[in-house]
């Protein structure tokens, strides 16, 4: 399981212990924890620094609207607690991860983003 992945079961396991909790649910989630939970998997999809993503708590780009932004503040300090007993070894793997400290994009060299992407400078394009 790559670290995108990873993010993404542990975002919705805490946004399944928060609406079982809050909105009283069962086995899916209330429209608006799944609507939150659509938002997160696409900001994780589109997050700048892919496989090398920190924790949202330690990342310099915050890329969560206002709105979800409080919301997943609310999530996250309700649930981060209870995954430790619920989800042991996700509780770890996101604890280690936020160890990682990642550099805003505009602070890697240009040799470096381009690494990031995929993508590699031919000898044509120093000439421009």
């Amino acid at each position: 399981m790559n670290h995108i992945d990873r993010e993404n079961q542990t975002m919705g396991k805490m946004v399944g212990i928060y609406c079982r909790a809050h909105h009283h649910t069962k086995d899916e989630l209330c429209d608006d924890c799944a609507q939150f939970l659509d938002y997160a998997e696409v900001r994780l999809e589109k997050c700048p620094y892919g496989e090398d993503k920190p924790t949202c708590a330690n990342c310099p780009v915050h890329c969560y609207k206002p709105h979800f932004r409080a919301q997943a503040k609310a999530i996250m300090r309700f649930s981060g607690p209870r995954m430790l007993l619920r989800h042991p070894l996700l509780t770890i793997a996101h604890y280690m991860d936020g160890r990682r400290r990642a550099l805003h994009p505009r602070e890697l060299t240009r040799e470096q983003r381009l690494e990031k992407t995929g993508r590699f400078p031919t000898l044509g394009d120093h000439d421009r």
